[in-house]
């Protein structure tokens, strides 16, 4: 009798500490996002919390956060790191100030389409850089999410050629490499935080911005700006980022599902990218924006000596390795 009480404890206990571990494994984790749930973002992290909650049977589940509620796109990077946010996707124009090989995403023309772009991403390089930010900062990236190719708007005149630049007042994001490339091209750049652009724009206090047309159309920029240049000038990933001691917190099975989920959304919303970039140029135009398309070569031809400056502080390797990169499908 004794031995059968005995087991029936012990199976008792196993119970409940069975329930107290399940209990415990239930989470909700909150993501900041910059722009809203329609936008190319939105719907990649959207389809990341989708997922997430079906593989783990609804236990783990998103908060998002829209428009910068959390922050600007530096400061939420600092909090991922500091454990203050959870997760979020921010562009990688702050990060070159955490990491300097993260600055070869603002480098003009180092990527020519998003077959190379995707495709440099999703290699042995993508890792690399994704190991040094986690390393330096405690922010491990989920998946090479994406902002898209950027194009100039501003509210003085079409862009055709790099002269076309001159004496117009252009914000670029926090980063030394992109003041340069603009202030090369002619105009007179300055940093500014993202959530300070539009009111800028609309006071004058800045004549030009860049961005992706997804975020172009979402922020209303067309209300601010009269010309759209499709300078292509940079491409632009918006990394998908999670606190690495948060992660790693995590039961290897959770783990196992954050992952998976990340890379079930990612094609998802790369092809939300595409598809929006198109309709946003016939819509952007429709709602008065004069667009011009100018010419490219004067723009590379310009900016080579942008490239060379960052070469050193970026990486002799990687620039070279992002540059001649040559994606398997062509």
């Amino acid at each position: 009798m004794r031995s059968i009480v005995t087991a029936l404890c012990s199976l008792g206990a196993a119970v409940l500490v069975s329930t107290s571990a399940f209990a415990q494994a239930e989470r909700s984790f909150e993501v900041s996002l910059p722009l809203g749930p329609e936008s190319q973002q939105g719907i990649g992290i959207l389809k990341f919390g989708e997922e997430l909650e079906r593989l783990s049977d609804g236990r783990l589940t998103i908060q998002p956060r829209y428009d910068n509620a959390l922050g600007g796109e530096r400061e939420v990077i600092e909090g991922i790191g500091l454990g203050l946010i959870d997760a979020g996707i921010t562009s990688t124009g702050p990060m070159g100030g955490f990491v300097d090989e993260f600055l070869l995403f603002d480098l003009p023309y180092v990527f020519p389409d998003y077959a190379h772009a995707h495709g440099f991403l999703d290699s042995e390089h993508g890792e690399e850089l994704a190991r040094k930010l986690q390393e330096r900062t405690g922010v491990k990236i989920l998946a090479w999410m994406e902002n898209g190719f950027r194009h100039n708007t501003n509210n003085v005149r079409p862009l055709h050629t790099p002269d076309d630049l001159k004496g117009i007042k252009h914000r670029t994001q926090e980063s030394r490499v992109q003041v340069d490339t603009w202030n090369t091209l002619g105009a007179d750049a300055s940093p500014m935080a993202w959530t300070e652009v539009f009111t800028a724009l609309q006071q004058g206090v800045m004549d030009s911005q860049e961005n992706p047309l997804p975020t172009i159309y979402d922020v209303n920029f067309y209300e601010v700006q009269d010309y759209l240049n499709l300078t292509q000038h940079v491409y632009s990933p918006a990394p998908f980022m999670m606190n690495a001691g948060l992660f790693d917190s995590l039961s290897p099975e959770d783990q196992a599902i954050v992952m998976e989920a990340a890379q079930i959304a990612l094609p998802v919303q790369r092809e939300a990218s595409a598809r929006l970039e198109n309709e946003y140029r016939t819509r952007l135009q429709e709602l008065g924006m004069e667009v011009t398309e100018p010419d490219l070569d004067a723009f590379r031809e310009k900016v080579k000596p942008v490239i060379e400056r960052w070469r050193g502080t970026v990486g002799e390797d990687l620039v070279d390795a992002a540059v001649n990169f040559e994606p398997e499908n062509g």
